[in-house]
């Protein structure tokens, strides 16, 4: 470092006025102080020239753009302090009100609620896919017992169900066995190749299915579908609805405070209208 300050001495001034400037750009100048710290210990004094140098070109660089802007925007649009005092209040508030909410918002929602807000919002709830009941499984043609997969995979029988559950643990690539939750058709598609041009049609048409490829096989079993643009099923909207209700009890929540904060505000006689 010792080697920098005297490589940089022609920085050292008793007084910090424009006479003691580095560099100036226009109306901006830049003194020593403004490069304080710059220099890290142990840099010689060749490659402290180097990084003062690049500081000051990079200064040079930002200033022009600057007093470029300066002069080709009206005054509106340089209005910055308006701009950051309103950025600055906004996120005061927004982290307020988070605060709030994490304190303060009831995140339960009972079932009962959910099912109110279903029957009450019913036709807001229109599907715009297709969605299905399912199980599928892929495996292996090489794998062994595909003929029990066969009478398997299309059963209603538990003691089936669990033969089956077996079968995938040990030999399939993939498979999905809960045919009590409504999957997207088309995600399905993406599992399993099935093709068609029409898959309202195909999902009214097909039950059960076997489908090979060079290497693979896959089943899938059908329980039960829906075809997009009726009314969705509230097991499919469960979630939707939750997170619907917690997002009003957020809005109710902030309205609440707000409108206290206002009458406290009037209440203590720190507002007053002229």
């Amino acid at each position: 470092m010792t080697g920098c300050l005297s490589s940089c001495k022609y920085f050292e001034r008793k007084k910090e006025r424009p006479d003691d400037a580095i560099a100036r750009t226009f109306q901006y100048y830049l003194f020593p102080s403004d490069i304080k710290g710059l220099i890290p210990a142990g840099t010689s004094p060749s490659d402290s020239l180097v990084i003062v140098r690049n500081f000051i070109d990079n200064w040079i660089r930002q200033k022009a753009v600057l007093h470029k802007a300066e002069n080709n925007l009206d005054d509106e649009k340089k209005d910055v302090e308006k701009k950051l005092d309103e950025y600055r209040n906004s996120l005061i508030t927004y982290a307020y009100e988070s605060e709030l909410i994490r304190q303060k918002l009831d995140t339960v929602v009972p079932d009962e609620e959910i099912e109110e807000y279903y029957k009450t919002n019913r036709n807001n709830f229109e599907l715009k896919n297709n969605i299905l009941r399912v199980i599928y499984l892929k495996t292996s043609k090489k794998s062994p017992k595909l003929d029990k997969v066969r009478n398997w995979y299309g059963s209603a029988n538990m003691k089936d169900r669990a033969a089956l559950q077996e079968y995938c643990r040990q030999y399939a690539t993939n498979y999905f066995l809960d045919d009590t939750t409504w999957l997207l058709f088309d995600d399905l598609l993406k599992e399993i190749p099935i093709k068609t041009y029409d898959k309202e049609q195909f999902l009214q048409n097909n039950r059960n299915i076997e489908i090979e490829d060079s290497t693979m096989v896959y089943f899938v079993s059908i329980k039960g579908f829906m075809i997009k643009n009726s009314i969705s099923p509230l097991s499919f909207e469960k979630n939707n609805i939750r997170s619907l209700i917690i997002n009003q009890r957020k809005l109710k929540l902030i309205e609440r405070m707000e409108q206290e904060a206002y009458e406290e505000a009037l209440n203590s006689g720190n507002s007053e209208r002229y």
